[in-house]
């Protein structure tokens, strides 16, 4: 006997382990990063009606070669290297197939940090289309509080486009941060409790740069759109994504979103899915908001997002541009630039949703990379997604 349980044996590490000062750290993340709810307090939202889903082998897919910047290397090979714990491929709305890490069972819900934002943004999408929200509207109409915060004076466009001018920034490894302290208001570090979202949204301030110039990667902006939904809907955002997504989506698991003490959803980064509902998600949106044969969300908000709108030049003014040298981001959406007119949506950790409308294929991607960014890791992903679509 070696007197190792059979998580340990699995893992390489006890549960005990994980706790919320490890859970983003590897190896942990290979275990936390599907089950948050274990750690964090969490929302949950039901699956449409239906049976079982059944893996599909990519089969042979996975032994075909890839060329990147330091040589060529198998998808197989590259998937590991990625540390890549799921992917769904779709073409034209057919499954393709599926991959999984031996430590990621198939149907297993993985947290998509924040490709989050991006679902929240389909949200504020489909009630624009209602009639009750209004992306040119100020902040203050729905949440007449921000009005001494850096929100005081943007627009619900600058909050979706990241072009509000935010003093803050996204320290992701620096313990003693303002981000730390948003962590901890989100219950994602230890120490929370004391201080709501809520409230943490509230007392950041302004640069003194204009709102609307420079695209600003600033996660708070995703939870403060999370919160103007809610206002302007009068439900709570796992409510919506029920009623407006999830369900007329078919979406054949648990959802599920990390809340805090007040129980605001976590809507820049606490949602986690299983991948095959992550790329019904990308399918919807190449197929201009449609699904199951009706409307999700209204067809000009899709093209806007992936297609036509945001601004060239506030994305080349951000720190992102090396990614898309010719992108463009809008409503919490990348557009690459590319010929393909290819979109995604990107999560720390490796989390990518990636759509090439030419190819007519989907791939999401969930992983526990041990870094929360590798740009150069990063850029190998592009390149092989890319070549992966041509692939299928």
């Amino acid at each position: 006997m070696s007197g190792k349980t059979a998580f340990e044996a699995q893992y390489g590490f006890a549960r005990k382990d994980v706790r919320l000062e490890t859970w983003r750290l590897a190896p942990f993340n290979r275990w936390s990063f599907q089950n948050v709810g274990e750690l964090v307090p969490s929302a949950h939202v039901a699956a449409a009606p239906g049976g079982e889903e059944q893996a599909k082998s990519l089969g042979a897919l996975l032994e075909e070669k890839v060329s990147l910047a330091g040589g060529s290397e198998t998808v197989e090979s590259f998937l590991k290297r990625s540390d890549t714990d799921g992917l769904t491929i779709l073409k034209a709305g057919k499954l393709v197939g599926d991959w999984s890490a031996p430590h990621m069972p198939f149907g297993a819900r993985h947290i998509i940090f924040s490709i989050s934002k991006s679902v929240t943004a389909i949200l504020a999408g489909i009630l624009e289309g209602e009639g009750v929200f209004d992306p040119g509207a100020p902040v203050t109409q729905y949440i007449p509080e921000a009005k001494g915060s850096a929100y005081g004076d943007a627009s619900v466009r600058n909050v979706l486009d990241m072009t509000v001018s935010l003093d803050f920034e996204e320290a992701y490894l620096d313990p003693e941060s303002a981000f730390a302290r948003y962590r901890r208001s989100t219950l994602w570090n230890p120490g929370g409790g004391s201080e709501s979202l809520t409230a943490f949204l509230m007392s950041i301030q302004r640069l003194a740069e204009p709102h609307g110039q420079t695209y600003r990667y600033r996660s708070p902006n995703s939870d403060m759109l999370g919160i103007l939904v809610e206002r302007a809907s009068g439900k709570r955002v796992s409510q919506l994504l029920s009623e407006k997504l999830w369900q007329p989506l078919g979406a054949a698991s648990e959802m599920s979103v990390t809340v805090d003490m007040e129980g605001t959803a976590r809507t820049a980064g606490g949602m986690s899915m299983t991948p095959r509902d992550l790329a019904r998600i990308g399918e919807m949106m190449r197929q201009g908001g449609t699904a199951n044969g009706h409307r999700i969300v209204p067809e000009a908000w899709v093209r806007d997002t992936v297609a036509t709108g945001g601004s060239h030049e506030a994305w080349q003014r951000g720190t992102m541009a090396f990614l898309f040298p010719n992108g463009r981001y809008r409503n919490k959406w990348y557009q690459t630039g590319h010929d393909s007119g290819a979109f995604c949506c990107i999560g720390i950790h490796g989390q990518w949703l990636y759509v090439n409308p030419r190819a007519e294929v989907v791939v999401a991607k969930m992983s526990s990379q041990p870094e929360p960014v590798d740009e150069k890791l990063d850029d190998d992903i592009v390149v092989f997604l890319d070549a992966l679509s041509g692939m299928v």
